[in-house]
C-alpha cells in the first residue's frame, strides 16, 4: 500500500508539473504570436510607406512624397487599444499621406464590438479587462477601464437604438401582433411583437410610458404604422389584458382587429383574487377549459366555474367573466394544438422580457427612462438574432383563412373580388 500511495503521489506531482509547463507554454506562445503579429505591422506599414515615398536615403526625381518620422498612435488588438509606432509620409504639398494598412486597423468598430459582445455575455465593465486574453509586459495598452468600455457601450447601443427604431417596416406581412409590457422600477416598457404569415417573429417596436395606457400603445402603435405596418387587413391581435391595449388596437384597426387576450395573464389575474387555499382548484379548472377541444366546451367550463366562485369569491368571478370571451378567439379558429397555444399568451414577449432582464441583471442604478429603453432594445435585437418560427408555424395557412373570413364579413364584396383574383 506504501508503493502505491508514493506511486499515486508521483504521479499527481507529475501532473501538476505538466499542468503548469502547460500554462506558461500557452502564456509564452500568446504573447511570441502578439510580438510577431505587432512585428509583422510595423513590417507591412514601413513597406508601405516605401511604396509611397521610395526607398529610405535614396535619390528620387520627381518624388511624391517623402518620410516625415515616426509619431505615437494606437490600434484596436484584443478588445482594448495598444501603443504602436505609426510610419508618418507627406506628400511634396505637405499633406498627410494616410497608409491604407493603419487606415483600416485603426477602425474604433472591433473595439466597440467587443465591449458590446462582452455586455451581452454577461460580463461587468468593472471585470471587462479580466475577460481578455493577456498582452505580453512590452505592449502598452489602454481602454479597458470601467469608465471607457461603458462609454463605448453606451454610444454603440445609442446608435444601434435610433437606427432600429427608425427601420423601415413595410415589407412584413404580418398575421400577428402581439402587445405586453415589462416594469422596470417606475416605467413601463411596451414592446409590440409581430408574427408574419410564414410564422416568423419581427419585433416591431419599444415604447416607454408611465403604464400600459391607451395613450402609450397607441403611441407605439402609430410609430410602427408610420414606419410601413398595414392596417387596412384583417389581423389577429394577443394582449395581456389590459382593456387600454385593446382600445388602442381597435382604434388603429378598427374592427379589422380580432382580440385574443392572453389565457395566462388572465389566469394569473383570477388567482390574484382567491386565497391560497382555493388557488389551486380554480387553477386546475382554467387550465382544463383552456385545453379543451373546443371554444364552446372551454366556455361552459368556465361559465361552472364562474357560478362556483361568484358567492364566495365574487372579485374572483368578476375578474374572469371580464372579457372572457377574448380568451378563446383562437380556440374558435379550429388551429393545430401547437399554434393554438403558442397565440393564446404573450409568452414569445415573455420570452423577449426574460432576454432584457438576463442582459440587464448587472445594471444596479437606472438613471433614466432612456438608459432603460436603450437595455431594452439592445436585448430584443439580441435575441431576435436567435429568433426561429414560432412553435405550430405549419398551421399558419388556416390562420390565415379565418382572418380572410374574418375581413369578407366585414365586407363582402370583398370577399368576393378575392376569389375572383
Amino acid at each position: 500500500m506504501k508503493k502505491i500511495a508514493e506511486k499515486d503521489s508521483k504521479e499527481t506531482a507529475r501532473m501538476a508539473i505538466a499542468r503548469g509547463l502547460a500554462a506558461v507554454v500557452r502564456r509564452d506562445l500568446h504573447a511570441f504570436v502578439v510580438d510577431a503579429g505587432m512585428a509583422a505591422l510595423q513590417q507591412l506599414l514601413e513597406d508601405e510607406r516605401t511604396a509611397v515615398c521610395g526607398p529610405a536615403h535614396a535619390r528620387q526625381p520627381g518624388r511624391k512624397a517623402y518620410r516625415n518620422g515616426h509619431a505615437p498612435g494606437e490600434l484596436a488588438l484584443g478588445g482594448r487599444r495598444v501603443a504602436v509606432s505609426r510610419p508618418r509620409a507627406r506628400s511634396v504639398d505637405g499633406d498627410e499621406v494616410v497608409l491604407p494598412s493603419w487606415e483600416h486597423f485603426g477602425d474604433e468598430d472591433p473595439l466597440t464590438e467587443r465591449a458590446v459582445e462582452q455586455m451581452l455575455v454577461g460580463v461587468t465593465t468593472r471585470r471587462y479587462n479580466r475577460s481578455l486574453e493577456p498582452t505580453p509586459a512590452s505592449v502598452k495598452t489602454r481602454g479597458t477601464s470601467k469608465s471607457a468600455v461603458s462609454r463605448r457601450f453606451v454610444a454603440a447601443t445609442e446608435r444601434q437604438m435610433e437606427a432600429w427604431l427608425k427601420r423601415d417596416l413595410s415589407t412584413l406581412e404580418l398575421a400577428v401582433i402581439m402587445i405586453d409590457g415589462v416594469h422596470v422600477e417606475d416605467h413601463v416598457l411596451l414592446v409590440a411583437l409581430g408574427i408574419d404569415t410564414a410564422g416568423i417573429k419581427h419585433v416591431l417596436g419599444v415604447r416607454e410610458g408611465a403604464t400600459e395606457n391607451a395613450t402609450a400603445c397607441t403611441a407605439l402603435l402609430t410609430d410602427i404604422v408610420e414606419r410601413g405596418v398595414a392596417t387596412d387587413k384583417a389581423i389577429l391581435a394577443v394582449l395581456d389584458g389590459a382593456k387600454a391595449l385593446a382600445k388602442a388596437v381597435r382604434n388603429v384597426w378598427g374592427n379589422r382587429a380580432l382580440i385574443q387576450r392572453c389565457q395566462v395573464h388572465k389566469l394569473r389575474n383570477v388567482l390574484d383574487h382567491l386565497p391560497e387555499a382555493s388557488r389551486a382548484a380554480a387553477k386546475k379548472a382554467i387550465q382544463k377549459a383552456y385545453r379543451s377541444s373546443n371554444a364552446k366546451e372551454a366556455k361552459s367550463l368556465l361559465q361552472a366555474l364562474h357560478r362556483k366562485l361568484a358567492d364566495e369569491h365574487p372579485g374572483a368571478a368578476g375578474s374572469l367573466d371580464e372579457g372572457l370571451d377574448e380568451t378563446l378567439t383562437v380556440k374558435r379558429f379550429g388551429l393545430p394544438e401547437w399554434l393554438e397555444r403558442t397565440l393564446s399568451t404573450t409568452n414569445a414577449i415573455e420570452n423577449l422580457m426574460g432576454s432584457f432582464r438576463r442582459l440587464s441583471k448587472n445594471v444596479h442604478r437606472w438613471k433614466n427612462a432612456k438608459m432603460i429603453e436603450r437595455w431594452m432594445v439592445t436585448a430584443v435585437i439580441d435575441a431576435g438574432a436567435r429568433f426561429r418560427k414560432i412553435r405550430g408555424y405549419v398551421g399558419m395557412k388556416k390562420l390565415i383563412a379565418a382572418l380572410h373570413a374574418h375581413a369578407a364579413s366585414l365586407n363582402p364584396n370583398l370577399d368576393a373580388a378575392r376569389k375572383a383574383a
